[in-house]
């Protein structure tokens, strides 16, 4: 091994150098690498711009210096994204999310299958196959693209009645594929052809529709479903930690399984904010995961058999901090004063005759007569327009910046920490993400004969 590689094994492991190269020759695969439980965390749309304007936005000013984040502690490295080259280099959440979960390059679009349409296994199908229990946490409806990808098959991600009709249908060894499913989407499971939450709960598994229930869950099997579609924008909870606490009950209830388990967690809404351009909506879906990862950290050291792997499917939005028309700046105090989504006080003060005073107080700060100059006019023009001037004004007190209201090309970060961190150090593909989960959970390597 390098010397280079060596030493960030060593760092990554709290090693010396030399004790590395020492354990290196005698430690197998297995021995390094075989967590029995595995939590795949996906911020979708988390660049690396998003992780480093988090630092910032979290840092505490009334210390002297900016601290680290739940990020920075467990950064190990960064992955392409690209998804099949005959659709370029720009993936959308399908496609990364099905290279993510199976490991195989696909077209913009497809949910678990690959470039010539055949079904490909995710690791949350193998890991269930082989007897672990597994679940999903997201902020989206649980049918989103992401989530999609680890359990269905279909060729377009907006086939969302028939990515949820799977859920049910579709089973390995008569058994459900997902033990836990924990976030939004009534419209897609409650319809008048089929209403599948009766299905399942027909079937044994525990139905809640609000937070307060997950404290009550007494079942290894549940739906949580608690939104229309996608959860609401995290500064519009009024819950703060709701995603840790979806994390928390899952986990509780997969841990029961001792043959371990696999499961996938979203912070869906970063994705979201970030198409939007809506800085503010951005840092506080940073924020709602960044709360689920410091509980997951502290469970980690306290079931140190427990890898997780964290990174995103794509960056969104191509933002900065510090666009070049403001100087050298970026000014993300404003963005923790914010009492709601930009969203919401746009919708909230489009249906009110003009009130700055109001304005201001959710806004968190005074607007100038320039400012007001921009929104005033907005105001006339319904909320669209309004929401679209307040993000305006919100980017340029903070010197924000944005190149898209899409996807780009850039890699991620990787980061991971538990049992097996040191497999993900350095550059890799988001294939092989998947790839290396498969080889801890037990899947011989794919060839012609083995593929599903």
């Amino acid at each position: 091994m390098p010397s280079f590689s060596r030493s960030l094994l060593a760092r990554s492991l709290g090693l010396s150098s030399l004790c590395v190269s020492a354990l290196l020759p005698v430690m197998s695969f297995a021995a390094q690498a075989t967590p029995p439980n595995i939590i795949m965390v996906v911020g979708d749309g988390m660049g690396p711009v998003h992780t480093s304007a988090f630092r910032y936005f979290h840092d505490d000013p009334a210390t002297p210096q900016v601290e680290s984040t739940v990020f920075d502690r467990h950064f190990v490295g960064r992955s392409s994204t690209y998804p099949a080259l005959s659709q370029g280099l720009v993936t959308d959440s399908a496609a990364s999310g099905t290279a993510l979960a199976s490991g195989h390059k696909t077209y913009n679009g497809a949910i678990g299958l690959d470039n010539d349409q055949q079904p490909v296994e995710s690791v949350l199908e193998y890991a269930k196959a082989v007897g672990k229990s597994t679940g999903l946490v997201v902020t989206s409806q649980i049918n989103h693209a992401t989530p999609a990808s680890y359990v269905a098959h279909v060729p377009q991600r907006r086939m969302y009645n028939e990515i949820a009709d799977s859920y049910f249908d579709a089973k390995i060894d008569d058994q459900f594929k997902v033990n836990v499913m924990l976030g939004g989407g009534w419209q897609y499971f409650i319809r008048d052809d089929r209403n599948l939450v009766e299905e399942f709960q027909q079937a044994g598994y525990q139905y809640i529709d609000s937070y307060a229930q997950l404290a009550t869950i007494d079942n290894h099997n549940v739906l949580g479903l608690f939104a229309d579609r996608g959860l609401p924008a995290a500064l519009d909870e009024a819950n703060p930690d709701r995603l840790k606490d979806m994390v928390q009950a899952a986990v509780s209830r997969l841990e029961t399984n001792d043959k371990g388990f696999f499961l996938l967690v979203e912070g869906s809404q970063i994705d979201w904010a970030s198409h939007a351009n809506d800085v503010a909506s951005t840092m506080a879906e940073m924020d709602d995961l960044h709360r689920a990862l410091l509980w997951l950290e502290t469970y980690v050291s306290q079931h140190p058999n427990t890898l997780v792997v964290v990174t995103a499917d794509h960056n969104t939005g191509g933002m900065t901090m510090g666009e070049r028309a403001g100087g050298y700046r970026w000014e993300p105090a404003y963005l923790r004063q914010l009492s709601a989504s930009p969203r919401t006080i746009a919708v909230t003060h489009a249906e009110q005759t003009w009130e700055p005073a109001s304005l201001n107080q959710q806004l968190g700060f005074t607007l100038t007569k320039e400012e007001m100059a921009v929104l005033q006019p907005a105001h006339k023009e319904g909320a669209k327009a309004f929401y679209q001037a307040i993000k305006q004004v919100v980017d340029q007190r903070t010197n924000t910046g944005w190149t898209t209201g899409g996807h780009t090309g850039v890699d991620v970060p990787v980061f991971a920490f538990g049992q097996g961190k040191e497999q993900f150090i350095g550059q890799m593909d988001n294939t092989d993400i998947a790839k290396k989960l498969f080889a801890m959970l037990g899947r011989a390597p794919e060839n012609e004969s083995n593929k599903p």
